[in-house]
Order: structure tokens, then C-alpha cells, then sequence
């Protein structure tokens, strides 16, 4: 049985998504796949292997994985026995308690089993590779992957609704965040200005799980930011000029730098011609570059700062 999901962007909504902005999601062309296997013995024990795509230019199709994490788990109680990483294999070993309280029936057969999961991308890179696997594992054991998430990373959610979405959508928590009270909306995002967009990797991955916490931890009503963040969402799918969706990508940023008390990311890039916007957590993984330069400007450009990855809007989006 083998599953897939799709990595994902927040282009908009980073943080008051959990106050109940609507977001705009990107799901992403990289993602990851999962196959599960019973094996013809009964050792109860689970083989886990994790790969990542070998290669130096994450832009060329390749079908060669590099095996990055090993796990053998106990059938019974999901304790590790040997790994090649033990914080892995304990976040694992959580993740499948999680999932069998949530459905007793799984693992229930008389055979060990081999589970092998893919990944298309780097997993430094903050684009999914924790949200895949659970939405993965959640269509394996046929429960609902957002209970799942509640249980173990926590989060919005949105980028679980990223892994099956076929294209952008709208993203929003209607009150409380709970399982069912999630809107989810497909919106036709494909501005005329794609090839002036870029996606660029800060060198370092963000603690999501810790900067969601410190944000909910803020007692401050952010009821108006919520209702800009949600107009600026909702109006970039309609805009026709790179003109426009700098100024109002630039207006977002203004409005989580005052929320959070953190410079705004152009303050790092004080002369790139164009706006820059962050994805997600701030400080971390990938931001967004829209300007009227070409690529290989581009790239040369954030070279000289020390940032090598950069992808094409079309490059990477679904």
C-alpha cells in the first residue's frame, strides 16, 4: 500500500492563522510517499526506513534516495530497539502510540512489518516533512490526520489541508480549533506575474512546534490584524500587477512584525530591488522574493548573502 502528500508554502496568514485568519496555502510539487508492507514473519517488530532524494540541483528529476533515518520499533508498544537516531526514533515511536489510540485496529497482524517513506526534499527545509508523514500514516490507519496532528505537533492544520489539496486554497479555523471546525477552500491562484516570484531557503529550520506555542502564548486580541491578514489573503488571488502584490505583501509584513516585535525581512535585504515576504515561521525556512530581476540575478544575488537554494515559482508550486 503505498500513500503521497504534498509539501506546502503559507503565503499568507503566518501565526494569526491561529486566531482565525484566512490563509493562502501552496501545496508543493515536492512531497512525500509512504509504502507499508507485512512481511512473512512475526517477530512484532516494525522496520522503518526514511529516504531522501540524492541530488545537487533540487531542480532535476532524479530516482536515486539516500537512506536518512532507520528505526526497528516493538509491534506492541512502539518502544525502540535500535535506530541510527534516537530522537527520531522516540518522536516516532510518540507519533505511533498517538495513532494507535486513535484506531486500536492497526499493527494487528500476524506478520512484522516494513514501512519506507520518500522524501523529495532536503528535510531542513521546513516544507512538510513532519505534516506528509502524519496525513501519510492518517490514510494508512484511516483516521482523521488533523486529530493526529492535535495529539503530536500541533499546529494550524493548514498543512494538512496542503497535502491532499490539488491546487492553492483558503485556509481557516472558524472558532476554537478542533477537528471539524476547519474551512478549507480551493481558490484559483496563478498570478501573471508567476515567473517574477522566487522561493529562497534562510539555511535553517524553525521549531514550529515552539513558535506556535510562544505566539498562542501572547494574551494580546489581535482581532483587527485578523481581519486586515484575512483581506490581503483574499485579495491576492485577483491582483494583475507585480506592482500591486508587492504593495500589499509589504503591508502584510508590516502587520505580523508589529504583532510579533520582529523587524520585517527586507530590513536584511535593504537594497534588493522588489519585496520580500516570510513563509511560516519567522526566521526560519523558506521566504518569498517578488521582483522584476531574472533568475540568475536572483540567484547570484542571495549567493552573495549565503543562501544557494532558490526555486522558481513554477519550479516548486503545484
Amino acid at each position: 500500500m503505498n500513500y503521497k502528500s504534498n509539501g506546502k508554502f503559507l503565503l499568507t496568514g503566518e501565526y494569526l492563522v491561529l486566531k482565525g485568519a484566512t490563509a493562502l496555502a501552496l501545496p508543493l510539487k515536492f512531497g512525500q510517499s509512504m509504502n507499508v508492507e507485512t512481511l512473512d514473519k512475526n517477530e512484532n517488530l516494525i522496520y522503518w526506513d526514511a529516504y531522501v532524494k540524492s541530488t545537487d540541483n533540487w531542480q532535476q528529476t532524479t530516482d536515486l534516495y539516500l537512506n536518512w533515518f532507520s528505526a526497528v520499533l516493538d509491534k506492541t508498544n512502539f518502544s525502540v530497539i535500535n535506530s541510527d537516531d534516537i530522537e527520531k526514533a522516540e518522536r516516532l515511536s510518540n507519533i505511533l502510540r498517538q495513532l494507535k489510540s486513535l484506531n486500536d485496529n492497526i499493527f494487528t497482524e500476524a506478520s512484522d512489518y516494513r514501512i519506507s517513506c520518500h522524501l523529495d526534499f532536503n528535510p531542513q527545509w521546513g516544507l512538510g516533512s513532519s505534516s506528509t508523514l502524519i496525513n501519510n500514516i492518517s490514510e494508512w490507519a484511516n483516521i482523521n490526520p488533523y486529530q493526529l496532528l492535535d495529539f503530536t505537533f500541533k499546529g494550524s492544520g493548514y498543512d494538512i489541508a496542503c497535502a491532499k489539496a490539488e491546487g492553492p486554497i483558503f485556509y481557516e479555523i472558524n472558532s476554537q480549533q478542533t477537528t471539524d471546525n476547519r474551512t478549507i477552500t480551493p481558490v484559483s491562484f496563478d498570478p501573471e506575474f508567476k515567473d517574477n516570484l522566487f522561493f529562497i531557503y534562510q539555511g535553517h529550520k524553525q521549531n514550529s512546534s515552539n513558535e506556535v506555542k510562544a505566539f498562542l502564548d501572547k494574551k494580546k486580541d489581535f482581532s483587527e490584524e485578523v481581519k486586515s491578514i484575512s483581506e490581503i489573503s483574499k485579495i491576492l488571488p485577483d491582483l494583475q500587477s507585480l506592482r500591486d502584490f508587492c504593495y500589499f505583501i509589504k503591508t502584510h509584513e508590516e502587520i505580523i512584525s508589529s504583532c510579533l516585535g520582529l523587524k520585517r525581512l527586507k530590513k536584511y535585504f535593504s537594497d534588493f530591488e522588489g519585496e520580500v515576504k516570510s513563509l511560516g515561521a519567522w526566521g526560519g525556512d523558506f521566504f518569498m522574493a517578488a521582483t522584476e530581476w531574472e533568475l540568475e540575478k536572483v540567484k547570484k544575488y542571495f549567493e552573495v548573502k549565503g543562501l544557494n537554494v532558490v526555486f522558481r515559482y513554477k519550479d516548486i508550486v503545484l
